[in-house]
Parts: structure tokens; sequence; C-alpha cells
């Protein structure tokens, strides 16, 4: 587009963004070094000298282009650069207050609406005319009403909430719909619960799953940095456009085009299952769902294993040691998930469980 308006004999520096656009490079770093404590800093030297002319690209774009930023490798899952940085959840353009709003290339951009933005994926193609400041056009969605009541049992994760969660809206049905949290038990959640809970949006269905903003929504907000001018912006325009959740209050009615309701006290540890995130499988359980996969005709859960080869041991050697492997056995563990690895509770868990395997003797 530059190059023609520079053929028409115009500035070519007219052409930019005419809203605020942030490049996350993300999904790009490799694991050619493990199970070293230089591992991260290996990884990002190999990255930048196999992409090195692609990253100058994007360098030479970020000072380039107005209303542009670039956030280079190595910073971090593009949904939690969002949530801790980039997110201003109340725009302020020149004196002129309006919400925050964002369409993403990713699909769990939708992540976002954790913490009171409305966001979701789009095509590249919507993604760029939104860039060129086209509007986007939608049929007006039904909004489900989740209502959150209790309080999670220790031990019981969001990860377990989460897939509950996914379960109970793909049964509902919220294809082409809003999903919006609320409640007393959103007073228990914290906003990395949320956000794992929004997160998961393209599993269960639905457009967004949205969380208002409320007292906690300013406290993390603060705790990642933003101003405490800027919170006070924040909480005093959303309170003065009824747009603001204080559970402190009495609630009134809210009005839906249906509803769900989930006791948080009732949720259980789970996995998820062996194909799909919503065949949830509650952890006590987890042994003989696993055999009756293996029973099952081929399908999202079965693999139609005959009885006869359910016990066959495979034997290998394994660094020069010998070794075993059966059905059931785990291979190979990795927290690689966007909805997990932005959850610091799901990640320390999972360092303790990884600690405990070393431990016991895994290499």
């Amino acid at each position: 587009m530059r190059d023609a308006m520079s053929k028409l004999g115009s500035d070519p520096n007219k052409i930019n963004p005419l809203v605020p656009v942030d490049l996350v490079v993300d999904h790009s770093v490799q694991v050619d070094v493990a199970r070293s404590e230089n591992a991260v800093q290996a990884n990002m030297e190999l990255e930048f000298s196999r992409n090195k002319e692609r990253f100058g690209f994007l360098k030479w774009g970020s000072t380039a282009f107005n209303n542009m930023l670039v956030v280079p490798p190595g910073s971090g899952i593009v949904h939690q650069v969002n949530l801790e940085y980039l997110a201003r959840v109340v725009f302020n353009n020149g004196g002129i207050l309006y919400p925050d709003s964002v369409v993403g290339t990713d699909s769990h951009t939708t992540m976002i609406d954790g913490l009171g933005v409305a966001g979701w994926g789009v095509g590249g193609i919507e993604a760029e005319a939104t860039m060129l400041g086209q509007p986007m056009s939608m049929v007006l969605p039904a909004v489900v009403g989740f209502k959150l009541s209790g309080k999670l049992r220790n031990g019981v994760t969001a990860t377990d909430l989460v897939l509950t969660v996914t379960q109970m809206l793909r049964k509902h049905g919220v294809v082409g719909k809003f999903v919006e949290f609320y409640g007393g038990g959103m007073g228990e959640l914290s906003l990395a619960d949320r956000a794992t809970i929004a997160n998961m949006a393209p599993e269960y269905g639905a457009t967004m799953g949205f969380f208002p903003v409320d007292a906690k929504t300013l406290d993390y907000l603060k705790l990642t940095g933003r101003s405490d001018e800027t919170v006070a912006m924040i909480e005093t325009y959303l309170r003065a456009n009824n747009m603001f959740v204080d559970y402190k209050q009495v609630q009134a009615e809210r009005v839906y085009s249906s509803y769900l309701e989930l006791d948080l006290d009732e949720v259980e540890p789970c996995l998820s299952g062996p194909k799909r995130p919503h065949d949830r499988v509650t952890l006590k359980n987890m042994q003989s769902d696993w055999l009756s996969c293996l029973d099952n005709k081929v399908g999202f859960k079965g693999f139609a294993v005959p009885k006869e080869s359910q016990a066959k041991v495979a034997e290998f050697s394994f660094r020069g040691t010998p070794a075993k492997i059966k059905h059931g056995d785990v291979v190979i563990a990795a927290i690689t998930s966007c909805t997990n690895t932005s959850n610091p509770n799901v990640m320390l868990g999972a360092a303790l469980v990884a600690k405990k395997a070393c431990d016991l003797g895994l290499e």
C-alpha cells in the first residue's frame, strides 16, 4: 500500500494502522535444549540466529509505522503479555474514554475476557480489515448467564474448574453466543483463574466467556504495574457507566438469554480425554475410564484394542538400560497449553510434581 501511495505521488508515510496494533512474536522459540539451567538462553540464541532476517523486518516495522508495537520473542505467551502489559481495560484517547476491546489472530485471544476486556479470535483478513479502520459486523448474540457460588476446595485447581465449566457449556450449547459469569463465587476466583476459564472459550464453543471488572480486576492491574492514576481512571469511568461490579453490594437480578449455575464446592479433581477437552473424567474414575477406552470401538472415547493385546509389554533399551512400556504408561509429560502455562498456581503444582518425579528417579 505504501508503494501504491508513492506511485500516486502521495506520502507513503500516511499508510498506518488506524487502530492500535500489538504484534507479539509467540509460538516461535523451539525447544532444542532442555534439562539445563541455561536452556532458555540457549534456545533464544538459536531462535535469533535462525530467524535473523524475519526479526530484522519486524524491527523495521516497529519503527516505520505509527500505532504499532512489536513485542519480541521470549517475552511470554501472547495472551499473558496482553493480560499483564498490553490491555488498557479503558482507553483514554485524548481525553475521550471508552471500553477496551480486542480482536486477535489466535483463537485463545478470549483469555483477555478474564480481565473485563471484550475480545475474541478472528481470521487474518478480518484482522487486517480492522487495522485499516473497517468495522466488524456481527449478529447480536444470545448471552448465557453462568452463576458461580461457593468456593473451590483445597487441592482443586483452576484446570479442574475449567474442565467442569467446559463440559457444562458444551452440553448447554453456546456456539455463537456470549457467556457472562456472575454470582457470589466470583469473589473467590483470582484473576488468573478467571483468565483460565476465559481462555478455553474455543473449547466450550462460545465467542467469549466474559468476567466483568470488579475489585479483583483492579488489584490485578495494580499488581502488574499499571499506575494508580490509570487504575483510578478505569474504576471511575466504569462505575459512572454502571459497568463495574461491586460484589459487596446487593446485586440486581440479571436477565440473560439462558442460565447455568455451578457451586464451586462441588468441583472435583479431574482430567479430560483421551481425545477431547470436554470429555471430563474425575480423577477417582481415571483408571476405570482408561480401561473402558481400551475396549470401546474406535472413536473419541475408544481405541478398540483387542483383549489379548491390552496386556502386551514392549521391551527396548533406553540409554543403554533395559526398559518396558505398555498401554497406559506415561511417555511424555509437558505443560504446553496456554490455558495452563498462564496460571501461576497450576505451574507451581506442575513444578512440584516434576520435582517429585525427579526425586523418584526420573531422568
